[in-house]
This record gives C-alpha cells, sequence and structure tokens, in this order.
C-alpha cells in the first residue's frame, strides 16, 4: 500500500460504535493504513483495531453498555461524569477486557489522538511513540465531553475531548503526508451541525477558559466547513467516505445494547459492501 494514505476517524460518543464495526470488517480482512488519526470515541476505537483485538471494541460498547459504571445519572451525581471514566479507562482495559498494550506498541502503523487544551481552545496531538505519549490517559482526554466529564490534566496542559477543537482531522492527516485518506464519519450523509443553543452554559460553566468557549461556539461553523471539504476531496479522489447508510437511531449517549449492537452490524455491512470499491480505490 501506499505510506501516503490515512485512516481518520471520527468522534461521536456512542455513535462511534459504527466505526466499531466498520474496523472490526476492516481487521478480519487484514485492511490496516500507515497512518491513523482519532478523536473521541473514534480515537478509542481506533486503539483496539491497532491492536488487532478482534471482537474487542463490540465487547466493550455494547456488551458493557448496560452496566450502571459505564454509563448512568449516577456517574453523574456522584463524580460529575456521565460516562464512568474510571470503569472505562481503568476497570475494562486493565482488568475486564484487557487491552492489549504489547501489541499496540509493537503495530508498524503511525497512530495519532487529537485532543483540545483547555486554555488555548486550539487542537493537541499525540503520536503513538512520541514523547510522554500514554495511551489510556490521552484516549481519557480525547473522549471527556465538556459538561459531562471532567478536565483531564496531563503533560501539563488541561484537555478535553478532541472533537472540540477538530471534530474531523482530515487535515491534520494531509499536514502529516497523507495525500489521500479514508475517513470513517458518525453521521449521515445529509448531516449539517446547528450552532450552540448553550453558550450561556458554556460561558458559565468555562468562562474561566474563555479560549475554550470560543472555539465551543464556534464548533458547528468549523465541522460543516470540514464536511465540505471532505465532499470537494472525495470528488477529486483524494478521500473514500464510509458512512452510516441507513438513519441514525443511536445519540451520542445511547444506552440500548439491541440499538447499538443493530449500529455495529451496520458498520460491519457498509464496510463488507464497500471492501471491494475501497480496495480498487487504495490501488
Amino acid at each position: 500500500m501506499s505510506e501516503t494514505i490515512g485512516l481518520v476517524l471520527e468522534g461521536g460518543g456512542m455513535r462511534a460504535v459504527y466505526t466499531a464495526g466498520v474496523l472490526e470488517c476492516l481487521m478480519e480482512h487484514d485492511v490496516y493504513f500507515p497512518y491513523n488519526i482519532g478523536v473521541s470515541a473514534g480515537a478509542c476505537m481506533g486503539a483496539s483495531y491497532l491492536s488487532r483485538q478482534v471482537g474487542r471494541n463490540r465487547v466493550v460498547n455494547v456488551d458493557y453498555v448496560s452496566d450502571p459504571r459505564y454509563i448512568s445519572w449516577g456517574n453523574l451525581l456522584k463524580k460529575r461524569e456521565m460516562f464512568g471514566m474510571d470503569f472505562i479507562f481503568d476497570e475494562i482495559p486493565n482488568r475486564l477486557v484487557p487491552f492489549d498494550y504489547e501489541a499496540f506498541r509493537n503495530s508498524a502503523e503511525r497512530y495519532v489522538i487529537g485532543t483540545t487544551d483547555c486554555e488555548t481552545g486550539e487542537s493537541v496531538y499525540y503520536e503513538k511513540g512520541g514523547p510522554g505519549f500514554d495511551v489510556l490517559p490521552l484516549l481519557r482526554a480525547s473522549s471527556s465531553l465538556p459538561f459531562i466529564a471532567r478536565i483531564v490534566e496531563f503533560g501539563g496542559r488541561k484537555l478535553l475531548d478532541g472533537g472540540l477543537s477538530d471534530p474531523i482531522p482530515l487535515r491534520k492527516s494531509e499536514g502529516d503526508g497523507n495525500s489521500r485518506n479514508v475517513l470513517i464519519l458518525t453521521r449521515n450523509e445529509s448531516y449539517r451541525k446547528s450552532p450552540n443553543r448553550m453558550g450561556w452554559l458554556a460561558r458559565r460553566a468555562y468562562g474561566k477558559y474563555p479560549e475554550l468557549v470560543e472555539t465551543m461556539l464556534r464548533r458547528h461553523d468549523v465541522y460543516n466547513e470540514t464536511l465540505a471539504y471532505i465532499a470537494e476531496q472525495e470528488r477529486t479522489g483524494a478521500a473514500f467516505v464510509i458512512r452510516p447508510s441507513e438513519t441514525l437511531t443511536v445519540g451520542r449517549m445511547e444506552r440500548d445494547p439491541a440499538k447499538l449492537g443493530a449500529l455495529y452490524e451496520q458498520g460491519y455491512a457498509d464496510a463488507k459492501r464497500l471492501l471491494p470499491e475501497l480496495r480498487s480505490w487504495m490501488g
């Protein structure tokens, strides 16, 4: 495969179970890319993909979702976190569904996690093998949604959800040398993001981080402009996009295992259907 092809993974909370299904199909057909970048839940799915752990993403994100330690109002009341971040980023990967750290470290592919710096409002990226890279704390930071998760302090920075500042990090992949990219998106093709109607809450909750607030308030513009850029790249053949083919019924904080299982299967089916076209595009 050409060394200029990257894989770009959007976040989306529980909607990223779609991404898990796509990646499962790619794993089964031994399809990997030299460069991989993800934000939020997309970055989480990408980690198990690169550690070659077939089935792990489904177990973690579908089978465990009904456990109140995973996502519940109780978590929010007790720890000010809707998602049980200690459970998801410690108990599960270190004990319940072990993450293969050695396979992940030894994988030949580049892997980048995107986060958002609260003090600057800008994206901060961390690459596997780089100075101070620590996969679980960084995945936690990249997945820490505002209002329902706490700020993560890492390497002298205060970090939140990577999707706030760079929701679909295609340009970062291009900047890192990838002239062609495969994108796995978690919204239907017709989706466009609406302006944030919670600006007052953002200012109240994060008033000490004005640059972060501004990033949150302009996120819809960044997201929609990125979609327009992706469409342009797709038309020229520089991008290959995999996105949900059926209308989504799963939200960012979905807790219904049946709905999540169906979305996972949709991702797998879409990838399997597109695989011949993808192989042809890859050359």
